[in-house]
């Protein structure tokens, strides 16, 4: 067992599979929604500059004049330069001081009659791309917050991660004093170990192909760390699915046994389950085990697999329930593709609930 896995029941390999450089994992489809909504901003506050041009022109019939003025000498400049490129590189230092006096101009008059100077500027929600997602050939900031605004809604997750994420992390609720027989180690330490993986795993997310189980009783935190994952992951624009072992499997039964005119819909949440960076499947286990549900379960296993996309699970099942449940065939895969990771230690949920109950003044 190597330093990375100290003190975690760890078995199989760590593939070094290259994952190659990762988009922010949209569609085109979904990509074109978003870059429709830049078009709709754009439209939106072109209309209100419209608006408040008309508006001032009716007001201070002056600036309207001097509107005139810019149009008319810029198609002058413009004219100039196609016709006569030589005699307008001169007068160009002269032709923008002049634009320059005039645009004072409109906003001495915009001062005076109350507005703001910049009143009847190009209006912008975003400022650096200009409301076109892209500063040069690079995505903005904006752009990218978009996207990852909509892999969070497409994630599951919602608010949770607000929550539940590795600024909220705490190990002081793990006993510090029992130490494991198994793992040599007491609770807190090896949820601080396991923490070092997780942050290990995001870190070499897209250089390496790796799979995590985290593995142990009800309330001591398996959920919670793949929320860690899962909002690092979002942050930095990978497609994160998380799903209850109930959700997933009622999908792919909808999916194999539903009416026809749902099948499409469930053929497009199938492929994004498979085909996102990260699929998180929590509380394996829980779902009514059959002939359907293991047969579906190892085919998203191999597919993963084969496309080289990580997953995480999450169960309250041992390693021999594990087997017995699902198999020989599946379980030799979990061993082959994932990290085991068990999380020892009592349910911290009464401790956190009392804790967040207590007065601050009270120890």
């Amino acid at each position: 067992m190597s330093d990375h896995n100290a003190g975690v029941i760890s078995f199989g390999i760590t593939a070094s599979n290259k994952k190659g450089k990762h988009s922010m994992g949209i569609s085109a489809s979904q990509y074109g929604n978003i870059m429709e909504k830049y078009d709709r901003t754009r439209m939106k506050n072109q209309r209100i500059l419209d608006e408040r041009t008309a508006s001032i022109h009716k007001e201070i019939p002056e600036i309207e004049k001097l509107q005139g003025e810019i149009i008319h000498l810029s198609f002058q400049q413009a004219r100039s330069e196609l016709l006569q490129p030589d005699s307008a590189s001169s007068t160009a230092a002269q032709y923008m001081l002049h634009m320059k006096e005039l645009a004072e101009k409109k906003q001495d008059l915009l001062e005076k009659h109350g507005y703001p100077r910049d009143y009847l500027s190009p209006i912008y929600s975003c400022p650096d791309c200009h409301d076109t997602g892209y500063i040069g050939s690079k995505p903005c900031h904006c752009l990218t917050k978009a996207q990852a605004d909509f892999l969070y809604a497409n994630a599951n997750l919602s608010d949770i991660l607000l929550e539940e994420n590795f600024d909220t992390f705490r190990s002081d609720y793990y006993d510090d004093t029992t130490v494991d027989d198994n793992l040599s180690l007491t609770p807190k330490e090896n949820i601080n170990k396991l923490k070092d993986i997780c942050l290990d795993f995001i870190k070499h997310f897209d250089d390496a192909y790796d799979n995590l189980i985290f593995y142990g009783p009800t309330g001591v935190g398996k959920t919670f760390l793949t929320h860690c994952i899962a909002k690092e992951l979002l942050d930095t624009g990978h497609t994160v699915v998380y799903l209850t072992s109930l959700q997933l499997f009622d999908i792919l039964e909808k999916g194999r046994f539903g009416k026809d005119e749902e099948s499409e819909q469930i053929r497009t949440k199938t492929d994004y389950l498979i085909h996102s960076d990260l699929l998180i499947i929590d509380d394996l286990g829980t779902e009514l085990t059959n002939s359907f549900t293991i047969s579906e379960l190892y085919h998203f296993i191999e597919e993963r697999h084969l496309q080289q996309k990580s997953t995480i699970l999450s169960t309250n099942l041992t390693f021999q329930e594990l087997l017995n449940r699902y198999g020989e065939r599946i379980f030799s895969r979990f061993t082959g593709y994932y990290h085991f990771c068990m999380i020892i230690g009592d349910d911290i949920r009464p401790l956190k609930k009392l804790r967040a109950h207590t007065p601050k003044n009270i120890s």
